[in-house]
């Protein structure tokens, strides 16, 4: 027997759109909930949904921008957050592609993390084309970032992995805050319910992170070197 989806929104909506935040801004569509200025921690693609609500839980007073296409997902995380009384009040989401909220929504210099959680590795080599992590999304995710912000890009696909670890290295604007090129295991980050998943059937993850090299030596916001903006407890 299917399951009918379930339309009424029991509390506040925190879904908002693209062409919300281009024509409000970002301080506005979390008013009255957060003061600017704000911290931003965008994730790119939050699938189930429950690494953003986690982030957004482990630090409320930074703001949480939860992008996904499904519109369905975007639906029911919001009907979650509506039910919880006290929750999502530093949290929005978009139901949108990344690349058209970074392109269209994000001002340069306004993000302090994006999170990007195992993306389609679409592992074809004809299909490579359709991969998110490209040159050109690459530099536009650095404009986005302030300087010293941080990019955390996770995959379960080797293959991708070097593709990943290419593209993020050729980018400039960009440096490695790890001796290695991705880590397998980073302490104390929160794991999706799909990686805890493909770790059951022995898959192995490949962590990322680059930052945002400051735009000169007198920037005094660059973030120390290894934090990022929304790293919580690991999920039990």
């Amino acid at each position: 027997m299917s399951r009918t989806l379930k339309t009424d929104m029991p509390g506040p909506d925190r879904r908002v759109s693209v062409e919300d935040v281009r024509a409000k801004g970002l301080e506005a569509i979390f008013a009255p909930d957060l003061e600017p200025p704000l911290r931003l921690v965008v994730d790119l693609g939050f699938g189930r949904g429950e690494f953003v609500r986690q982030l957004a839980a482990e630090a409320p007073e930074t703001a949480h921008l939860g992008v996904e296409l499904s519109k369905k997902r975007v639906f029911k995380l919001a009907r979650r957050l509506a039910r919880t009384e006290g929750e999502g009040g530093n949290l929005r989401l978009i139901e949108a592609t990344a690349e058209e909220v970074t392109r269209e929504a994000l001002p340069d210099a306004s993000v302090d993390t994006f999170w990007i959680n195992c993306p389609d590795p679409w592992p074809k080599r004809r299909h490579h084309p359709r991969r998110m992590i490209q040159p050109a999304f690459a530099a536009l995710l650095a404009r986005r970032l302030r300087p010293g912000g941080v990019l955390e890009v996770a995959t379960d696909h080797a293959a991708y992995a070097r593709w990943i670890d290419q593209v993020l290295r050729a980018e400039p604007s960009l440096a490695n805050r790890w001796d290695e090129p991705f880590l397998h295991e980073v302490p104390g980050r929160i794991q999706t319910g799909y990686e805890r998943d493909w770790r059951a059937m022995g898959r192995s993850l490949h962590f990322f992170r680059y930052a945002r090299v400051p735009v000169d030596a007198t920037d005094v916001r660059t973030a120390p070197a290894g934090d990022a903006v929304g790293t919580a407890p690991a999920s039990r």
